[in-house]
């Protein structure tokens, strides 16, 4: 199973929507293995029964994620495992995919093959955290991207923060938004700083959807957002007609949230990009929308990239927070990991929801 998760993540840059598969069949060695590559693809399992061919009869398959019972893009994976004479399937997590949902264990069963689950759950589980939380809540699996000296401060007062951190750093950020389904920043960030906030690294063929939450409709269609490749959503809060139209002949998609004090609503926002398939959100922002994200308790994870430097107590703050009453107030949040990424460290923390409970 251990096999079948690092095969799993070699889709990471490549399988969204779908969820990163990895399988293994087992007969005294391994007889196939496979990944879900790219979505439309061959499924993990019928990649490695394609590799295993004869050999998979009387094998055991061990699989990621419960096998599908559908037809989707593909044929469904419990019956090619039937078809192939494996003998017992053994898979870390049920798949939370109404369409299968217990479905591809039972039809599994019913064929006379053995079938276990729960092995490596909590492994499964992490890798999976983007599918699983978009099928069992109907939003994605947000990571806020934060970069701070290590004193907590973002940029000088006048706004310089070119760069903060180191140049690995800012090439493992790449890493994260090649994984995800969404990347997300602000008006603020695209006015000030006219990112492109596209993908750059040769391991991903695709561009994540590009989001701009823009109340007003301000973004410039010259902006370097909207003329990379890859497509371009701005969630306004507001129409204008005019804007819209500029925008529009640009190739962008523009819709308009139900408003919260004038800004779209996060949390509708992220029920739009649910619904539209978004596993992960990745968020790349100031400190307010940030700090909204943290405020209203709409992210999953942190992930912070800390430099060996101090910009002083005039410095922009990391994050755009209201003065806390008392310090039992504070959100509660628990390191994940710690790791070293060039001179700087990356740390990713969870909300703590025991603590907050």
């Amino acid at each position: 199973m251990a096999r079948a998760l690092e095969l799993g993540r070699r889709g990471l840059y490549s399988a969204d929507p779908n969820p990163y598969v990895g399988c293994v069949l087992w007969r005294d060695g391994t007889v196939g293995e496979g990944w879900h590559a790219k979505a439309g693809g061959p499924h993990a399992e019928a990649a490695a029964l394609a590799v295993a061919g004869d050999a998979a009869r009387g094998a055991t398959a061990y699989v990621t994620l419960e096998p599908c019972s559908h037809f989707g893009r593909t044929p469904p994976c419990s019956r090619a495992l039937i078809a192939a004479g494996v003998s017992r399937v053994v898979y870390a997590i049920d798949d939370p995919n109404p369409q299968v949902a217990g479905r591809g264990a039972a039809e599994l069963r019913a064929a006379g093959i053995m079938v276990e689950s729960g092995l490596m759950s909590a492994e499964a589980e992490t890798l999976h955290a983007g599918y699983l939380k978009r099928r069992r809540t109907g939003r994605p699996f947000v990571r806020v991207k934060l970069a701070a000296s290590l004193d907590g401060r973002t940029a000088l007062a006048s706004g310089e923060s070119r760069w903060i951190t180191s140049k690995p750093a800012r090439n493992d950020v790449q890493y994260y938004r090649a994984r995800s389904s969404a990347v997300l920043t602000g008006i603020g960030t695209v006015l000030a700083d006219d990112p492109a906030m596209n993908v750059r690294i040769e391991e991903s063929n695709r561009q994540p959807l590009r989001v701009v939450l823009d109340s007003a409709l301000r973004t410039p269609p010259q902006s370097r957002i909207i003329n990379r490749q890859g497509s371009v959503l701005i969630v306004g809060a507001a129409d204008d007609a005019a804007r819209r139209e500029a925008l529009e002949r640009k190739g962008v998609e523009v819709l308009i949230a139900p408003a919260k004090q004038g800004h779209p609503d996060l949390a509708a926002v992220l029920d739009l990009l649910g619904s539209r398939g978004a596993n992960e959100l990745w968020v790349e922002a100031g400190a307010v929308l940030a700090g909204a994200f943290v405020r209203q308790q709409l992210f999953d994870e942190l992930v912070v990239y800390i430099a060996p430097t101090l910009l002083g107590p005039d410095a922009r703050a990391l994050l755009s927070l209201p003065a806390l009453p008392e310090l039992a107030a504070r959100p509660r949040l628990r390191f994940s990991e710690c790791v070293a990424v060039g001179d700087d460290l990356r740390i990713t923390a969870v909300a703590d929801l025991a603590e907050a409970s």
